[in-house]
């Protein structure tokens, strides 16, 4: 099965694939349970029949089965039921769904793929508390489809998990350092990728606002433009640059970023896309909206630089 990306930037929607695990149980009827899960179509490369494995001599994780050859890469695979502490029942030939995202290639063991459904990102909730305490945080979002209620998997940190080396980390020997200060407003669903932000921003003299996903950022972006309008002064006079994550409940990066380049108040505020999914293959979506710049994760280091270029080539062409 081979994914194909159809979807326009900007629409506010996106494919997931939905698949299941089919696990050992102790209902009544004496059938196995199904947990039904999710991931963005985005990181899916294409999904296969098990393939054949070569163990590895040391796995950081025992859900590392091994890792196989495909067209000339070794990929590991991980048995996505061992790692979220289920046992998996095997009552049908299992699938494995290769990824792609931050640069590193992954596939996963699971039970079966369901279809792709194409949603919005309203329909997307953030797990509750109680959720993301019993999962480990390994849950991005709860979707309800046909009656089911999908998990959308935190596929990223499972990966980070099994090897930490592919963590976000900050190489603080190449952070930049600046005189002038500067405001950011940055958009991402992850407490742990907004705080690191916002310490890596603050180290470089921005004073950064932090919130939880783009339809809050709408909201402060709206706030700012009425304050602006009110004075008669440019947006950018209060807020100098947006870095948005793509993925987010409720209003995704791309359509937060069409929604600021589609409007006049907000226009000229330099917009940076940062995530997991920017690959060169999809850096055309990001185009597409009118993002200033596009940063996938592994270049988080330079993050402050590229804001305070476009800041500052902002202000050259004001003059």
């Amino acid at each position: 099965m081979q994914t194909n990306i159809l979807l326009e930037a900007g629409t506010n929607e996106l494919e997931i694939v939905e698949f299941y695990l089919e696990e050992e149980t102790t209902r009544e009827d004496g059938q196995p349970y199904t947990g039904y899960y999710g991931v963005n179509v985005a990181k899916v490369l294409e999904i296969i029949r098990k393939p054949k494995i070569t163990e590895l001599p040391e796995v950081s994780h025992p859900s590392v089965m091994g890792a196989f050859n495909l067209r000339s890469r070794v990929i590991p695979l991980v048995d996505l039921s061992l790692w979220l502490g289920k046992t998996r029942v095997e009552n049908e030939a299992p699938k494995v769904i290769v990824t792609e995202f931050n640069q590193v290639t992954t596939a996963f063991l699971v039970s079966g793929v369901t279809r792709i459904h194409r949603i919005s990102w309203e329909q997307v909730e953030p797990p509750s508390p109680y959720v993301t305490m019993v999962t480990g945080s390994s849950i991005t979002g709860v979707v309800k489809l046909e009656g089911r209620i999908v998990l959308i998997l935190d596929l990223e940190k499972i990966v980070a998990d099994l090897n930490p080396e592919l963590a976000l980390h900050i190489d603080e020997s190449a952070l930049p350092e600046f005189t002038d200060s500067y405001r950011a407003l940055v958009a991402d669903d992850s407490s742990l990728v907004r705080e690191m932000l916002k310490s890596l921003l603050e180290r470089a003299k921005f004073v950064v606002d932090i919130v939880n996903n783009g339809k809050e950022a709408w909201d402060r972006l709206e706030k700012i433009k009425a304050r602006a309008v009110a004075e008669n002064r440019p947006v950018t006079d209060f807020l100098q640059v947006l870095i948005s994550d793509i993925e987010m409940p409720f209003v995704d990066g791309h359509n937060l970023t069409k929604r600021v380049k589609e409007d006049p108040a907000l226009k000229n505020l330099p917009v940076i896309l940062f995530s997991s999914i920017i690959t060169e293959k999809l850096r055309h979506k990001g185009e597409s909206v009118g993002a200033d710049d596009q940063i996938s994760k592994p270049e988080v280091t330079h993050l402050a630089r590229r804001a305070m270029d476009l800041i500052k080539a902002r202000e050259a062409a004001a003059v």
